[in-house]
């Protein structure tokens, strides 16, 4: 706990630090090279395959892991540029990024975690595919995590009797871990990141539904037909289901409904009060309206815990493992893209020029389908949230520009970092939740390069007509 304490309590260590010139904590991005993004592509790369290929000690160590990596990364810049500017630009990523950004998860974590589910469904495919959609609905307000933890263990119940129930979660993974979040901040973080980065709340449902739905749809026309086929195969061996008791179908903790509500217009409140208030803090600018928001989603989050019964949170399994490991995680993960942001801002001057010149076209337009796939495939290996974040600064990072002239850019970008993110069990927080979850509960779910062969026949093709019909020229 020593080394995820530190790396928690960084942030107060820095401002220790004699106050800084402000303009010294700008990184000039143009005089940084390649190896300082080895820190990032590091801490990735560990995420990735630290919970596959080490396990025990991952689970045991993956705080000093991440604290060695911010090491790694702060370290050197305070050597190069001054303990004052490298924690300048750490307090900044923090309190612009990082904090608003946990806050969110941590509030739709805990809230969801207090809906609970009951009755006997009867895992028919028309059962199967009604959770699936509504699954998939849902998560653009309650989050990915969140839609996933009310809706899982019901769907796992209502399969228990199935020769074959494995593809049910697989599937339950593409669409409601991941395809379901592209409409809204709510639903997935990446999106959430664009929005703490000036795009407006509702952008994603106005500019994305069409692909959302066309995706969204064609995986769940696969799913019936593959489920059709399995429920009656299973028939053929024994009765599926019939002994089930009478449905007696009941939804508990409806309080979390309201306090859901209530996230929604937080942050709603937060993108149209702008009292102009705000303060400084080692440099950073912290508006009231953001300060606010963030204040409110932890006293509903807070609310939740008092207002709900604990069974209710105990029957879901939910436990703080999950929300603490993504906070010390992703506070490395910000920690470390620092000085890649810095190289990104730099545009054709820094050492990423050659990854601008990937999704520039000949005529110097931005090359959609190239944003598409690019930020989709390391989406799905590299965590989907910090890979937006690069591909948003590469295409400019300029909120007003994005969602005017360049809005198929950011389309592009937004789809491939949601959609893709099923690709793989890494590219989503919820992917190796709900894979975890399933195994406890004794379903044979298919290993790493096993999911990815059932990615890669269901997704890639769809993710393909896809491109044919929103990303290819013209727009």
């Amino acid at each position: 706990m020593g080394f995820r304490n530190a790396l928690l309590a960084a942030p107060g260590l820095l401002l220790l630090a004699p106050r800084p010139a402000w303009a010294a904590a700008a990184l000039d991005g143009a005089a940084l090279r390649w190896p300082w993004a080895i820190p990032f592509v590091g801490i990735l790369l560990t995420i990735a395959s630290g919970p596959l290929l080490f396990p025990r000690l991952w689970h045991s160590h993956y705080g000093k892991l991440a604290f060695v990596w911010s090491t790694l990364t702060v370290a050197p810049l305070a050597a190069v540029y001054g303990v004052p500017a490298a924690g300048a630009a750490f307090v900044h990523v923090m309190l612009a990024d990082f904090l608003s950004f946990i806050a969110l998860l941590f509030a739709l974590y805990v809230i969801a975690g207090g809906i609970l589910v009951t009755g006997n469904l009867r895992g028919t495919p028309f059962v199967n595919g009604v959770i699936l959609v509504l699954g998939t609905a849902m998560a653009s307000v309650v989050g990915t995590t969140g839609a996933a933890m009310i809706l899982l263990r019901p769907l796992m119940r209502a399969n228990a009797a199935r020769l074959h129930n494995a593809h049910v979660v697989i599937f339950f993974i593409f669409l409601v871990g991941n395809v379901g979040g592209a409409l809204s901040p709510l639903g997935d973080p990446p999106l959430f990141v664009g929005f703490l980065h000036g795009i407006d709340f509702f952008w994603p449902a106005i500019n994305l539904w069409r692909a959302t739905a066309f995706v969204g749809g064609l995986v769940l026309a696969v799913f019936l037909a593959l489920d059709l086929w399995h429920y009656r195969k299973d028939r053929l061996v024994t009765t599926v289901g019939e002994s089930v008791p009478p449905l007696d179908l009941a939804v508990r903790g409806s309080i979390n409904l309201l306090l859901i509500a209530g996230v929604v217009g937080a942050i709603l409140l937060s993108a149209v009060w702008k009292p102009g208030i705000g303060f400084e803090v080692y440099g950073t600018r912290v508006e009231l309206q953001n300060a606010a928001r963030d204040a409110v989603l932890l006293v509903l989050a807070v609310a939740s815990l008092a207002l709900t019964p604990s069974e209710h949170r105990e029957e879901n399994g939910f436990t703080w493992d999950p929300i603490a490991e993504v906070a010390i995680l992703f506070a490395g993960i910000f920690t470390c893209i620092i000085p890649v942001i810095a190289m990104l801002n730099a545009g054709e001057r820094g050492p990423f020029a050659w990854l601008l010149a990937a999704v520039t076209a000949r005529d110097g337009s931005p090359h959609v389908a190239a944003y598409f796939w690019l930020t989709g495939l390391l989406s799905a290996f590299l965590d989907n949230a910090p890979t937006y974040l690069v591909f948003f600064e590469l295409a400019g990072g300029n909120a007003r520009e994005l969602m005017g002239p360049l809005a198929p850019t950011l389309a592009a970008i937004s789809l491939g970092a949601v959609l893709m993110g099923a690709l793989t069990y890494l590219g989503n927080a919820p992917n190796l939740m709900v894979y975890a979850i399933a195994v406890e509960r004794g379903i044979r779910m298919p290993g790493f390069f096993g999911y990815m062969l059932w990615s890669g026949a269901v997704m890639l093709p769809v993710l393909a007509l896809a491109t044919v019909v929103f990303f290819s020229p013209p727009w």
